[in-house]
């Protein structure tokens, strides 16, 4: 038997809290899941969101259309009377992945129609599809509440539905309540009543069963399943594509096209571009899961592999000793990039040739692990057009005084220069920025709420810092980011950032 893997780390995924893919990256990790992962479907975003993913959409559409993989990547859109399928269409997207309402609460309460209305409009929509050349799969919005609270909706929406031009009726656990037995007996239902349908099942963490829940829904008989890479999605997360690969592989015996040896690669990929870190312990991709600590471990492998299982690190590119290869100097950072699963444009591998040069003023070594912390810091920030600039900056630490901060900043061609002292010195520096800002501008200056420090994994001292702060200014919450050897000077990266993002974006 053999399941369809979808993953919808450039959808769903990217639902989660503060989580925003660039361009190249939403490029790079399509590539990376189409390519080398071998997944057999990509859903890459809403139809509608904004301008920004519209060319996004764009730009993979095209990708994909000329490396044969258009039938492969899918679109989420809407019962909105046909802009989605237009909005897909001039995209050049193939499919849809129309999102109807799956219990009878959502369509009574949410869209105020009845049933019957609904399912027209649903027609409606899918006609518009099929006229405009999409594929149509549909997505059966709170479907789980719905098998629990109104099964009967549910039956007479595919009844109905089963004859339409749909490829795949998608079962969705949209809140995260169901548990493994639900699961079993909601997805037994569907495919007993509906044995000629192709039924997909994607699954929500809130209750940390995501995974089992799969498991469930396999032994159903559904035939797809959607993941994200790093369990990524909204609240608690989707499905991990990692934990799910090893269930399915190892626990049902069930085939799939996934490249099991590129999984660490991507995930960590996804990983930098992020900016969540994945647990240590996490199973198959976590830094830890195949490090042995205790001695008798130790001495058991030793002797015929006594404590070894068949999720054997090589499997998922990995090894027994957790260690990535190391390289240094400009000359082999396209090989590396290469090495990772990475392609840049040209324009994009200058912008990280002269960022790797720079870096390299203040640490001897660049190494794989850093790449794609750089790569994401220079694609996310424009040099281009900062109206606000930091020309001068002292900081002084002496035992037993408190530090001291003194700035020369220039904001739209004026030049202001402040003194502060501070509990730390990234604290001194905020308090004389503030000072400009408060007294000499006598504007409002935006409210830190969260300060993360991140470096490679490997635990090395002279590893890069990506220090990343969310901020809040006016209502709006936002985050940017700093990357340097230094983490001092990588806050105050990402405090530049945000100034100019204020700044140009008016908000």
């Amino acid at each position: 038997m053999q399941i369809e893997i979808l993953d919808t780390t450039l959808r769903d995924g990217e639902q989660t809290s503060g989580v925003s893919f660039a361009v190249q990256e939403k490029l790079s990790i399509a590539r990376l899941l189409l390519e080398e992962l071998k997944v057999d479907r990509i859903e890459i975003a809403s139809a509608r969101v904004s301008e920004g993913e519209f060319e996004a959409v764009k730009r993979v559409c095209d990708w994909a259309a000329k490396r044969g993989h258009a039938e492969k990547v899918e679109i989420l859109g809407f019962i909105d009377g046909g802009i989605s399928v237009e909005w897909i269409k001039k995209a050049g997207g193939k499919v849809i992945n129309l999102l109807c309402k799956g219990s009878l609460k959502h369509c009574e309460q949410q869209l105020r129609k009845t049933p019957f209305q609904h399912i027209e409009d649903i027609k409606k929509v899918i006609n518009q599809a099929i006229a405009n050349k999409l594929s149509v799969n549909i997505y059966l919005e709170d479907w789980s509440n719905g098998m629990s609270q109104s099964p009967e909706y549910v039956y007479s929406l595919i009844e109905t539905l089963h004859t339409e031009p749909i490829k795949r009726f998608m079962l969705p656990d949209t809140l995260g309540v169901l548990n493994p037995y639900q699961t079993f007996e909601f997805c037994r239902d569907m495919v007993k009543k509906y044995p000629g349908l192709h039924f997909d099942f994607h699954a929500h963490n809130d209750y940390d069963l995501a995974v089992a829940n799969v498991f469930s829904a396999v032994k159903a008989g559904v035939k797809g399943i959607h993941c994200t890479i790093n369990g990524l999605g909204e609240r608690a997360g989707n499905a991990p594509l990692s934990s799910v690969l090893a269930v399915l592989h190892d626990q049902l015996n069930i085939h799939t096209h996934i490249a099991e040896n590129k999984v660490n690669q991507v995930s960590r990929v996804v990983e930098s571009y992020s900016g969540i870190r994945i647990p240590a312990n996490k199973p198959v991709i976590g830094e830890h899961v195949f490090t042995q600590c205790a001695g008798v471990h130790a001495d058991g492998d030793s002797k015929n592999n006594l404590y070894f299982n068949e999720l054997l690190p090589e499997r998922f590119g990995r090894t027994r000793e957790y260690a990535l290869g190391k390289t240094s100097g400009k000359a082999n950072i396209r090989k590396n990039l290469e090495a990772l699963g990475i392609e840049l444009d040209e324009e994009s591998m200058k912008k990280v040739t002269e960022r790797i040069i720079a870096l390299g003023d203040k640490k001897e070594v660049v190494t794989q692990d850093d790449l794609p912390y750089i790569i994401s810091d220079v694609l996310k920030h424009n040099d281009k057009e900062q109206p606000i600039r930091i020309l001068n900056y002292s900081l002084s630490l002496a035992q037993g005084l408190r530090p001291v901060a003194v700035i020369k900043m220039e904001i739209h061609g004026i030049q202001y220069e402040e003194t502060a002292i501070g509990d730390g010195q990234y604290d001194a520096f905020m308090k004389a920025l503030r000072k400009i800002y408060k007294v000499h501008l006598k504007q409002p200056f935006p409210m830190l709420t969260n300060y993360m420090v991140d470096i490679p994994p490997g635990g090395r001292t002279d590893a890069f810092v990506q220090t990343i702060i969310t901020w809040n200014h006016n209502g709006h919450t936002f985050k940017t980011r700093g990357l340097d050897a230094d983490q001092t000077e990588a806050a105050i990266q990402a405090t530049l950032k945000m100034l100019n993002q204020i700044s140009m974006n008016n908000f």
